[in-house]
């Protein structure tokens, strides 16, 4: 089964490409999203890797939580699942 894992503390200038390579040394990627600003079009600085087996994520963890990456130590978990208690920007008091 398929495990999404939060990588934080992103260099604004790493691309999904070289995310993707960083993460398939410990196996099969499905997918690779960094967030980016909406208005700025800017990396906000984390991102997703989804991972093909619990495994492989599990020994990504391991290895990459609090290691190096283009200057930056990465924070490597397990994702928490999407809740609709976010902030809205079309709030009115």
């Amino acid at each position: 089964m398929a495990k999404n894992l939060y990588v934080g503390n992103l260099s604004f200038d790493t691309q999904e490409d070289s995310l993707r390579s960083l993460f398939s040394q410990y196996g099969e990627i499905k997918s690779v999203n960094i967030i980016m600003d909406r208005d700025t079009g800017r990396s906000r600085g984390f991102g997703f890797v989804e991972m093909e087996n619990d495994d492989a994520a599990e020994a990504a963890i391991a290895a990459l939580n609090g290691g190096e990456f283009e200057g930056r130590n990465l924070r490597v978990n397990e994702a928490r699942p999407k809740t609709d208690g976010g902030r809205s920007r079309n709030r009115r008091f």
